[in-house]
């Protein structure tokens, strides 16, 4: 639907009584739009040593920058893959 943005909550844990956040995909877009992937990219793995292995290899940038200019990467456009 149309209101996952807003509808979607994501928790986190302190440890602490009373320690419990929950945010929203956009609030976690407008705050660090990388965070927001990795986080949904993790939901996907499997929760063992496997995907922790695969999730050290994944690297998420926010905007154009990035130090790997020499390994030619390639823009992909998420909206576009169906």
């Amino acid at each position: 639907t149309g209101n996952k943005w807003t509808d979607r909550v994501y928790y986190r844990y302190s440890g602490y009584p009373g320690g419990q956040k929950t945010s929203s995909p956009a609030d976690l877009m407008k705050k660090s739009p990388d965070r927001l992937f990795r986080k949904v990219i993790k939901g996907m793995l499997p929760k063992n040593k496997l995907g922790d292995a695969i999730l050290n290899n994944l690297y998420v940038y926010a905007g154009n920058e990035h130090p790997h200019q020499a390994q030619k990467p390639k823009q992909i456009d998420i909206n576009t893959l169906k």
